[in-house]
């Protein structure tokens, strides 16, 4: 039976980084402690982990999806991922435009914007 948390805390270091995933267990408390293994389990565990797809395209389906459903939070998070994930800032704004068409041009735009400023902070040219 596959450890799920183990997975989850491999892929998720390989897709984040050590600096953040180490800056998020420093913060993780009393209170949040379930809330990370639940995220560390499911998300990292149990879908980034599977073979199906690569990384690549599960980080460019992970920024379509904040963005069309409106959960710009995290989409800085994934892009400065893309380094680790091999998606190019070209994959992204394919990924972005499914969104403007098939979930609404202001979100994309958000995403964009946010995507922008991003890769800016991370002296990638766009």
């Amino acid at each position: 039976m596959p450890d799920r948390y183990a997975d989850g805390m491999k892929i998720r270091r390989k897709v984040l980084g050590d600096a953040h995933v180490d800056a998020v267990e420093a913060r993780k408390t009393d209170f949040d402690a379930a809330f990370q293994a639940l995220i560390t389990e499911g998300a990292w565990g149990s879908v980034w982990a599977r073979a199906t797809i690569s990384l690549r395209e599960r980080s460019m389906l992970t920024i379509a999806l904040l963005a069309a459903t409106g959960n710009f939070d995290e989409i800085a998070m994934h892009i400065r991922a893309t380094a680790n994930t091999g998606a190019s800032p070209a994959d992204v704004i394919d990924a972005l435009l499914h969104v403007a068409v098939y979930a609404g041009v202001p979100r994309a735009n958000h995403a964009i914007r946010i995507a922008r400023e991003t890769y800016a902070e991370m002296g990638v040219e766009t």
